[in-house]
């Protein structure tokens, strides 16, 4: 058999040649090891950089159907319970669900005010956190930049929610975020001083004003609320707005300048207190469980330090006009899951969200604040347990969403919100009147519309 030799030359040719080709090939990137799974790191309060919110901007489409990576043991979550006891309280629900999962929840609490200012930041440069937790009319502004994606995509189980819950975290047809608890308002009222008046509660707005009337003095309001120059303002206005027939589409109807002057008639009438400008929805409650106010409109949230305090209180509905309940705002935080370009991560936050949605979680955070679990069922045993909390799981299926009818301002929310609540700080200061007040609202709203 006659073999064949190649020159030495040949060869050295062939291996340059073979070099070369695997030069040109991409170096592939090492696969990213899962860290030890570690217990949650101590809450971080992150004050938000001072910046303009961005134009909204499209991140990458969710790649959570790609092959998915190592499985990942560690995430990151942001909401704006920066202070206690919610702060705290809301740490115990994560390391329950970080125990559960196996996942070390990375957790930074952002005071509200500058949350949405680092969200939207955030979205533009495609930085968020893997599980992110917003107050409810905050989330379609953040659906609208593409920042989220859906719940359901993660098994997020929708059965048994309350309906408007769902419209609230709806955005376009698909569902991004729920809130394990929601919550309302009502009118808190101290039996004792009702009892020794011989005073029943109040059904009309007349009656608020004649109760209010009665009971202040010797360093008492008849009433208290919060009014400050933030949505926590404008919350605290919207269900006498609302029971009025105002519209969020149209702040200085005559319905709208109808609410707005009975509250400034019950500063100005000295039977609320000037200070309702500054006072936070705590506030409003210290002033309650100290005696220096009959009447409180305040949260459900509020029950367990009431009872806490010892104080003889009943509760009843806000009324409208000439009887019967006002429709309030929907409240709540809800969970959602920003889009990232690791499926990994993604999956890792839907285990988590799944887990905080669950029925023991948000029976947890319902006990630990006073809040109405998101499933109905749930939500009337709640109130078997606690009867305080019946008037609000009854209200709970009336109440609306900021963002949604009669005004469906959607993403827009903001737009009107802020002359709204600029609107009552106006009016209640005596610096216009509520008709003046409400006019410039009005043109302030319909320019950031355009």
């Amino acid at each position: 058999m006659v073999r064949k030799v190649f020159p030495l030359f040949s060869i050295a040719l062939i291996a340059l040649l073979l070099l070369s080709a695997c030069g040109s090939a991409a170096t592939p990137t090492a696969a990213p090891q899962p860290a030890a799974t570690q217990p949650p790191a101590p809450t971080q309060v992150q004050a938000a950089p001072a910046t303009q919110p961005p134009a909204a901007t499209q991140p990458p489409a969710a790649t959570a159907t790609n092959v998915p990576g190592p499985a990942v043991t560690k995430i990151t979550e942001w909401d704006y319970q920066s202070a206690d006891p919610q702060m705290t309280q809301w740490q115990k629900v994560l390391d329950e669900c970080s125990a559960s999962t196996g996942i070390t929840i990375d957790r930074q609490a952002i005071p509200r005010d500058e949350l949405i200012q680092k969200v939207l930041l955030g979205a533009q440069q495609q930085q968020l956190p893997n599980v992110l937790r917003i107050d409810n009319p905050d989330l379609q502004q953040i659906a609208d930049t593409g920042a989220l994606a859906p719940l359901t995509d993660y098994g997020v189980d929708l059965t048994g929610l309350y309906k408007n819950l769902i419209e609230a975290g709806t955005y376009k047809g698909k569902v991004y975020g729920i809130a394990p608890g929601i919550n309302g308002m009502a009118l808190f009222y101290n039996k004792d001083m009702f009892d020794k008046a011989g005073l029943k509660p109040p059904t009309t707005w007349a009656e608020v004003k004649d109760i209010a009337a009665k009971l202040t003095g010797n360093g008492v309001y008849g009433i208290a609320f919060s009014a400050p120059a933030t949505e926590e303002g404008s919350w605290q206005f919207e269900p006498w707005f609302w029971g009025s027939g105002a519209d969020l589409s149209k702040l200085d109807s005559p319905q709208a300048v109808k609410a707005l002057q009975f509250w400034t008639d019950l500063v100005k009438s000295g039977y609320a207190s000037k200070s309702v400008v500054q006072w936070s929805q705590g506030d409003v409650n210290d002033q309650f469980m100290a005696g220096k106010a009959a009447m409180q409109q305040n949260g459900v949230w509020n029950l367990t330090a009431l009872d806490k305090s010892g104080i003889k209180y009943g509760v009843v509905p806000i009324p409208q006009p000439d009887g019967g309940a006002a429709p309030g705002p929907m409240g709540g935080e809800v969970l959602t899951i920003p889009v990232s370009t690791d499926p990994a991560s993604m999956q890792a936050a839907g285990k988590v969200v799944n887990c905080l949605l669950s029925d023991k979680e948000m029976l947890e955070w319902a006990n630990l604040q006073a809040y109405i679990p998101s499933r109905t069922t749930l939500a009337q045993q709640a109130a078997k347990d606690n009867p305080a909390m019946q008037s609000f799981v009854d209200a709970a299926a009336a109440e609306r969403s900021r963002t949604g009818p009669p005004a469906n301002l959607g993403p827009n929310y903001s737009k009107v919100s802020q002359p709204l609540w600029n609107a009552i700080q106006a009016a209640l200061t005596s610096a216009k009147s509520p008709q003046d007040a409400l006019t410039e609202a009005q043109k302030q709203a319909e320019s950031a519309l355009k």
